[in-house]
């Protein structure tokens, strides 16, 4: 079984872009380091892939999505950062 809620890292990262799925300390506790690196590298390349969308400024409510999407993904990429932190000092 996959520790990934919706089965892989790429599929997570889509979930919690898309409001479906928050990233918690208790999310990350089960997973292992290398998941947790492979979690990170799939937020950021989502990230990197919304902010490069050329946006309409005349489109509120797709620039309201947006905005929400990359608050979304840099909460899940704090809360990763926390983790890996915890995990240094605890070692």
């Amino acid at each position: 079984m996959s520790p990934y809620m919706g089965g892989s890292a790429p599929a997570m990262a889509a979930q919690v872009a898309d409001g479906y799925t928050l990233i918690s300390a208790v999310h990350l506790k089960r997973l292992l380091d290398n998941e947790i690196d492979l979690l990170q590298i799939e937020l950021e390349r989502i990230m990197r892939d919304i902010r490069s969308d050329a946006m309409d400024l005349e489109d509120i409510p797709a620039i309201n999505a947006r905005n929400r999407k990359i608050a979304r993904l840099s909460s899940a990429l704090q809360q990763i950062q926390m983790t890996k932190v915890k995990r240094r000092r605890g070692a």
